[in-house]
């Protein structure tokens, strides 16, 4: 088995804050992520969403469009009305080649708002994880049986959040439900991605590699900083530029044949992380763990 390498523009442009890379266009994220390396990009919010629209533009730059990211509203909606907002996303997705979709619940989330400590992110109560799995069942059934597979995106800042989180999640949904594995986003949160990778290896779909500044990390802690600032501060940065041992995890994911993309999601400050620079180092790392982990790269 064989895996993909590729990039979400937040390296150049970021969708929670707008103003970081507010003024680079498209074409550039498109140009740089293909010269350093990468085959394929997730979708940000300069990109249009029409498959017409779309497909040609990522053709002139010889990529493949890898996912997009999808806000879940399950707690706020019955599972019908979720289907019936998915079905525009769904069928982009799906028209450009896209096998899973990243998907995200962001009822009452707080990673989006500058002054909300992280500290505040949302819990769910007995009842409302009782509501969300019998929706995000249907859910997840009927992507599934349209040829694309959600791909639940844990996320500091949202219901979804720790280990504990991600471990009932797997053990009440159904299969239809695939993981995306963010070693970032579980690392910040406490918990251990190589584990996660081992112990649910048969449902994770995708893979979200960015790395951590362990200092900022801690200082992010201490101070109880928001999503927003721990960012801004550089609390991630892009695979083999922190401490996340990524050759043990690839090894795990050569072990269970894993076939997706390996994504680089590393949101900086574009004007104190060059993109191109820390996009290039992004994949010369991802080569060298692919390598020393025999997990081949096409």
């Amino acid at each position: 088995m064989s895996v993909r390498l590729g990039i979400n523009p937040l390296t150049w442009t970021n969708d929670d804050l707008p103003e970081l890379g507010g003024d680079t266009p498209l074409d550039v994220c498109l140009s740089e992520g293909k010269q350093a390396g990468f085959s394929g990009f997730e979708l940000g919010h300069k990109f249009p969403r029409t498959p017409e629209a779309l497909g040609p533009i990522l053709d002139s730059h010889k990529l493949s469009l890898v996912s997009g990211w999808f806000s879940g509203e399950l707690l706020m909606r019955t599972a019908e009305d979720e289907i019936a907002a998915i079905a525009s996303h769904l069928n982009l997705l799906k028209a450009l080649g896209s096998k899973v979709m990243v998907y995200c619940e962001v009822t009452d989330c707080v990673h989006g708002q500058r002054e909300t400590p992280l500290s505040h992110s949302p819990r769910m109560t007995e009842s409302q994880w009782e509501v969300f799995i019998l929706r995000l069942n249907k859910l997840a059934d009927d992507c599934y049986k349209k040829g694309v597979q959600l791909a639940y995106h844990h996320h500091m800042g949202t219901v979804i959040e720790t280990e504990a989180d991600i471990r009932r999640l797997m053990a009440e949904t159904n299969p239809s439900l695939g993981l995306l594995l963010d070693t970032g986003h579980l690392t910040f949160a406490g918990g251990d991605p190589i584990a996660v990778q081992r112990d649910f290896a048969d449902r994770i779909v995708h893979v979200h590699c960015k790395d951590i500044r362990p200092s900022v990390m801690a200082d992010a802690k201490n101070r109880d900083l928001s999503f927003l600032n721990a960012v801004l501060n550089g609390v991630f940065t892009v695979p083999g530029d922190g401490f996340i041992d990524y050759v043990t995890l690839f090894k795990g994911l050569k072990a269970s044949d894993y076939s997706g993309w390996l994504v680089v999601e590393a949101e900086q400050d574009p004007s104190v992380a060059h993109p191109l620079t820390y996009a290039t180092l992004g994949h010369k790392n991802l080569m060298a763990f692919c390598a020393e982990a025999q997990l081949d790269v096409i």
